[in-house]
């Protein structure tokens, strides 16, 4: 979003935002993971929004949720996935997996970029 010709701060952070999930995605598809779907969200208020579904080779669906942060100070981008934002994904990720008929084995990932680091925690959370 731009007023007359100034970039407002939603506008930045939703541009480091994408910055940060190109940076996720290409390093999960240098791992051989193949994008499925890219911000998916649960219609209405309230739901959840899943930054990127990837699949592995044999088959397993990711939910991957990315995070950014300039550094690590105040707990880095990893002490940024509350439960509260685990709910909302858990829910997300539910409401996907209703539209398909069998739903595959599934977990739910976080790919942490800070500053020049980009890592990869599978399994960050569970469904329970």
């Amino acid at each position: 979003m731009e007023f007359l010709g100034k970039k407002t701060a939603a506008s930045t952070t939703r541009q480091r935002g994408a910055a940060a999930e190109d940076r996720a995605l290409a390093h999960l598809q240098a791992a051989g993971l193949r994008l499925v779907e890219r911000n998916y969200r649960t219609p209405g208020r309230g739901g959840g929004e899943i930054d990127l579904i990837v699949r592995e080779p044999g088959g397993t669906l990711v939910f991957v949720e990315v995070r950014s942060r300039a550094s690590s100070a105040f707990g880095g981008a990893g002490a940024s996935i509350t439960s509260a934002k685990q709910r909302r994904i858990i829910f997300a990720a539910r409401y996907y997996l209703m539209r398909l008929g069998s739903p595959p084995p599934c977990r739910f990932d976080a790919v942490l970029v800070e500053g020049d680091s980009v890592q990869w925690l599978r399994a960050a959370f569970d469904a329970q």
